[in-house]
């Protein structure tokens, strides 16, 4: 456990299962009080106990990015219980079936994509806000893709060039707008905004046919989660270092 995080609150959304979960588990390890983020009550509180069970403190939190109401009320029990929020961690996406290139996307199928990755991030960022201004170095990670990078959907050397699903990878370059522009709002505060690719992780999301482990997808957010006070800030990692817009 590192001393210096004892006792700070973070929040990870979608955070059941997958990278999310890990995100919880490592910060947890590191001695953090984390909310454990859930859609499902159910699911959410089953995964809670688990961790739990390995000796950290986390709590399940229903948040549901497709019920405002839910994030309203989230808001509400961590100023309620803890008066703060040190570290929000916007993990929560999807990826739907009918999703492809521009010309023949399903455009319900891209709006609901937008929905979820981008409109609701964004809602749950702006009623969390408040709460990460409390905190004396408060940490904002949103969890983007490789495949938000322009800069890689444009080359062709990139291992992303072929994969251009519009939803997906649009709402994931509108989530390092967002980004790019909160850290501005939010320069010479001590708060830190950044982007988080995972990488090709074996999660759900992908029928699990990521070759890293979940382990290693959680690596750049956790690392984003932990900053130290002379960290980055409006800047865009995978596990391995800075990416390109």
């Amino acid at each position: 456990m590192n001393d210096r995080h004892k006792g700070k609150v973070a929040l990870v959304t979608g955070a059941n299962k997958g990278i999310g979960f890990e995100v919880v588990r490592q910060l947890g390890k590191a001695g953090m009080t984390v909310l454990l983020g859930a859609r499902d009550a159910g699911r959410g509180a089953e995964a809670a106990a688990k961790l739990q069970a390995e000796g950290l403190d986390v709590r399940e939190l229903p948040l549901d990015l497709g019920d405002e109401a839910t994030i309203r009320t989230a808001a509400e029990t961590i100023e309620r219980e803890h008066g703060h929020l040190d570290v929000l961690v916007n993990n929560a996406g999807i990826s739907v079936a009918g999703d492809g290139p521009p010309s023949g996307a399903d455009l319900e199928v891209v709006r609901s994509t937008f929905e979820t990755n981008f409109f609701a991030t964004l809602a749950v960022t702006q009623a969390m806000l408040p709460l990460v201004r409390k905190s004396s170095a408060g940490r904002i990670v949103n969890v983007s893709s490789g495949l938000g990078s322009i800069t890689f959907n444009a080359d062709p050397g990139s291992p992303y060039y072929d994969v251009k699903p519009v939803g997906y990878n649009a709402s994931k370059a509108a989530l390092n707008m967002m980004t790019v522009g909160l850290a501005y709002e939010l320069r010479g505060t001590g708060i830190k905004v950044n982007s988080a690719d995972p990488g090709y992780t074996a999660t759900d999301l992908n029928g699990n046919s990521g070759p890293q482990t979940v382990e290693e997808g959680a690596e750049s957010t956790v690392r984003l989660a932990l900053l130290p006070d002379d960290g980055p800030t409006g800047a865009y990692f995978d596990r391995h270092g800075p990416l390109p817009w």
